[in-house]
């Protein structure tokens, strides 16, 4: 199994990279790994519906809380169309919205507080070049107290070099990708990200029934090939046929580019067994 890039095709990305336009680079990630889409626009029975993209309504109903996504295009109304860059900003890192009540899950704040200043102004300038859609979406409801913050205020952030490859894949697999918010072993406090970072077990509610997030540390997923793998990630479909249920985003981590689909699977392989 190859658990390297060629220097070739990570000049390649790095190259892309860095002649990306702030709104390039922002759709790449909005419709790739970060999926920001897979919560917020709202989904029919053939997926996300036309026209609506980001527009929120998408209902959490789990124990401790019932989540409904707001409507994250620019229309002035009912959606984030009258916040600043800045506020904007510290929605997505600090979970801090401009009226100063506090975020909740199953928003990932405390690993959105890695996302890099590039990256993180890359997709403010996307949600700004998406059609607003006027949409009021209810309040969220929570059964449990939310931390009063989810820690200091977030200063710069560096970019994470593309060179070290399984820090670039620790970098899509946390703060860029939320993989592990999803899945890890449930802790009291949400996902156990230190003791059970990876292993899986998490369990999601929905129009699918009940799915679980799978062991994706070595244990979980060492019976799979590389390419087995991305296979598995990008389409959602298992080496024996069977399909993953939502709410894995396949049809968003599709767009990923090979490079970054390669630093990710180095990363999982290099997991902690467990």
């Amino acid at each position: 199994m190859k658990h390297w890039i060629t220097a070739a095709a990570l000049l390649a990305a790095t190259t892309v990279a860095l002649a990306q336009t702030p709104i390039e680079r922002g759709r790449y990630l909005m419709r790739g790994i970060v999926a920001c889409g897979n919560c917020h626009t709202p989904m029919g029975p053939q997926g996300p519906l036309p026209g609506r993209e980001l527009a929120g309504g998408t209902v959490f109903d789990e124990k401790p809380f019932t989540a409904v996504a707001p409507n994250i295009t620019p229309d002035a109304e009912t959606g984030i169309g009258r916040w600043t860059d800045a506020q904007i900003v510290a929605a997505i890192r600090e979970g801090k919205r401009p009226d100063g009540t506090v975020i909740g899950p199953p928003m990932p704040i405390g690993l959105y507080r890695g996302l890099s200043d590039t990256d993180v102004a890359a997709i403010v300038a996307y949600l700004r070049s998406v059609p607003a859609v006027k949409n009021a979406t209810a309040k969220s409801v929570y059964r449990m107290p939310l931390p009063p913050a989810y820690g200091p205020p977030v200063g710069k952030v560096a970019d994470v070099p593309r060179s070290d490859n399984l820090a670039w894949g620790r970098y899509l697999a946390g703060p860029a990708g939320h993989c592990m918010e999803c899945h890890s072993s449930p802790g009291p406090q949400g996902p156990d990200l230190v003791n059970g970072l990876g292993a899986g077990g998490m369990t999601f509610n929905g129009p699918w029934g009940v799915s679980a997030a799978t062991n994706i540390t070595p244990k979980g997923i060492g019976r799979y090939s590389d390419e087995a793998l991305k296979k598995v990630i990008t389409t959602g479909v298992r080496p024996d046929g069977t399909r993953l249920k939502p709410p894995m985003g396949t049809a968003f981590y599709a767009n990923m580019n090979a490079s970054d689909l390669d630093a990710l699977v180095l990363y999982l392989r290099s997991l902690p067994p467990k």
